[in-house]
């Protein structure tokens, strides 16, 4: 599970993300058996899998994928990433960029409503927009809400932000899920009112349930602006162990997953699976990490870091973990995309000058083990529990660097716990995570020295000046090619500095059941059209009354 990026909260984007985006998408076997009428038809229920339990619904005040995948079928955003992955309206039907683009005219559509039958307006979206630059919120995405200058709702229909100086990621800022005012408008901390665990929203979905640990269930929404869903039914189990997971999919628990690669190579290939499921390849938006606590005192100094760069046998971690079915991370974007910088500092493994950068930063070998001022070089890298990815990656990272001197621990804690006791409160020495990658390649909130608060994105403390500048840089002009020399020049100094070793950039690997038709593999992954996919009526499983 990797933590979304900001901006990863669009509604239909957030599933989007956490199972796929980009890449072109191939389809590995196509539906068999199914001679039956291929016709839409409404009914039946999609089960699946998570590894992680929500840790609440309004993604203002939450950070991790499982809560934003699964508020994005309650909530809207004004715009969303549409299949090719560009910007396109949802709650706005429309909107006027200024010619000096400090100005955004959205013209909202006509009749939605809450899931309890009140009207949707602008002052709903004016509310959102209060209680993100509100210092009560706890939110970690209220940056970009904070370079509006003023805001205005001239009527029902209408909202009108502008900004002092042209900002790049603003349009795809508004991809917030709007929040009802009517029921939240008396919480001044929104993530302590109760639809934080009981969601209202105008999405695609009503939230029917939530048992804590077990199961989240979400019935379609026959008022959705869009059209009724056809799958009448998502229930959401939490299942902390992939394997488990993977056998519940075969046993016909659950209908779709993450694949491991393991699974997805040696599991999936036999006669009786590919009668069953549908498999999808391509590029993942994201990349996994071992990220430093830059205040502990091992991790200072910049040579150590550079080390253990050296000391991680990448090819290892991409044949070992993914079997293949990866690439070497050098940053923080995929490959292939504009912002990504190709000619960065390599790392190539080499234990030999990760041990002469040791030595230069005073770590001398005793009895096998690096000490200075006494202290071995031993820590603790903590990673979620559940992720066979990401538990393998720590056992060959922990060889790697006793291979160099150092003693790594591995300790793996549940999702939430995870998060909310170690990452938020940033009581780790390292850890191994992961984040999606957004289209727009602002990383503010990842990497702005502003950002090391508690519950912040910033949680390795990574400080820069000239990366602040660079991030001011780039979201402050609609020039490509300004923005593109900015963010090429903080991957230069991010791989020289090496806050993170960046792993990995891994395969996604979704399956589905082919009951499901209406897939269509596109740049933004498979479930940009989630709405539209549907069983047949012969093939419906599930008897589902809403």
């Amino acid at each position: 599970m990797n933590r979304p990026l900001r901006r990863a909260v669009f509604p239909s984007l957030a599933l989007l993300l956490l199972l796929a985006a980009c890449g072109g998408g191939k389809q590995e076997s196509a539906g068999k058996g199914t001679s039956v009428p291929d016709v839409p038809a409404y009914g039946d229920a999609i089960v699946e899998g998570s590894i992680g339990d929500v840790s609440g619904f309004l993604t203002a005040v939450t950070s991790d994928a499982s809560s934003h995948e699964a508020a994005g079928y309650v909530f809207n955003g004004l715009v969303r990433y549409d299949k090719d992955l560009k910007l396109e309206g949802e709650l706005a039907e429309s909107w006027e960029i200024s010619p000096d683009g400090k100005r955004i005219t959205f013209h909202l559509r006509k009749g939605v409503k809450w899931h309890d039958g009140a009207p949707f307006t602008s002052d709903d979206v004016m509310f959102t927009y209060k209680r993100m630059i509100d210092p009560r919120t706890p939110t970690p995405y209220g940056e970009d809400f904070k370079q509006v200058k003023r805001a205005s709702a001239p009527d029902p229909r209408t909202f009108i932000v502008e900004y002092a100086r042209p900002f790049a990621p603003a349009l795809a800022s508004w991809g917030m899920h709007v929040l009802p005012k009517h029921l939240l408008e008396k919480y001044p901390d929104i993530s302590k009112s109760p639809l934080n665990k009981k969601p209202v929203g105008t999405g695609p979905y009503r939230f029917v349930e939530w048992k804590t640990g077990e199961k989240i269930v979400f019935d379609a929404s026959p008022d959705y602006f869009e059209g009724k869903p056809y799958i009448a039914r998502v229930i959401t189990r939490v299942i902390p162990d992939q394997a488990t997971m993977f056998l519940e999919l075969k046993s016909g628990g659950v209908d779709t997953i993450i694949l491991t690669p393991p699974q997805y190579v040696r599991q999936t290939e036999t006669a009786e699976f590919r009668k069953s499921f549908n498999k999808y390849k391509y590029t993942a938006a994201a990349y996994t990490y071992l990220g430093f606590r830059l205040s502990h005192p091992f991790f200072k100094d910049k040579r150590v870091r550079q080390a253990i760069a050296h000391a991680a046998d990448k090819k290892a971690l991409i044949d070992g973990v993914l079997l293949g079915l990866g690439q070497e991370a050098i940053g923080p974007y995929k490959p292939g995309t504009w912002a990504y910088n190709p000619n960065v500092r390599k790392y190539p493994y080499d234990p030999a000058r990760a041990k002469a950068l040791l030595a230069e930063a005073g770590w001398k070998e005793k009895d096998g083990v690096l000490v200075k001022d006494g202290q071995p070089f031993e820590f603790t890298v903590l990673t979620n529990a559940g992720n066979e990815a990401r538990a393998k990656t720590a056992a060959i990272l922990q060889q790697n660097l006793a291979g160099v001197g150092i003693r790594m621990k591995i300790r793996t804690v549940e999702w939430a716990a995870f998060i909310n006791e170690f990452i938020d409160k940033r009581k780790f020495d390292a850890v191994i995570l992961g984040w999606n990658i957004t289209p727009d390649p602002d990383q503010f909130d990842i990497w702005h020295s502003s950002k090391t608060g508690p519950k912040e994105l910033n949680h390795v403390g990574f400080s820069n000046p000239e990366v602040d500048r660079l991030l001011d840089e780039g979201r402050s002009t609609f020039d490509l090619e300004k923005r593109k020399k900015a963010y090429f020049r903080i991957q230069e100094i991010l791989a020289e500095e090496q806050p993170y070793v960046f792993l990995y950039v891994p395969e996604a690997l979704p399956v589905v059941h082919n009951r499901f038709h209406g897939i269509v593999p596109a740049p933004a992954g498979i479930s940009y059209n989630f709405v539209k996919w549907y069983v047949p009526k012969a093939l419906q499983k599930h008897q589902v009354q809403p």
